[in-house]
């Protein structure tokens, strides 16, 4: 027998509980700011915590980018404002939960 999701009771293959979760977020914000040595980093703060990490990862492997994980929220290099949104949509969030300032 596979194994079961213990959250609604259907086999792994078909569970769809993490891209629910994903679409019931909250607001997601996603703007820039100057680091150190007058650097730009775009931060992405409304992520769940459990998604955090992964969702870091994937961001800097699609967007060619450095970044880390810093009190909850996602730091990346460089100004990627324009195509954190579609990233982001890909990856399973609703786009009207995006907000990018």
């Amino acid at each position: 027998m596979p194994d079961m999701c213990p959250n609604c009771g259907l086999p792994l293959e078909l569970c769809v509980c993490k891209i629910l979760d994903r679409e019931t977020e909250t607001k997601i914000k996603v703007y820039t700011k100057k680091a150190k040595f007058d650097k730009i980093v775009t931060i992405i703060e409304g992520i769940a915590q459990g998604e955090v990490d992964k969702t870091a990862k994937e961001l800097k492997h699609s967007l060619a980018c450095g970044g880390t994980v810093r009190e909850g929220a996602i730091e990346l290099q460089g100004n990627h404002k324009s195509d954190t949104k579609k990233a982001l949509a890909t990856l399973g969030y609703k786009e009207d939960s995006i907000d990018v300032a």
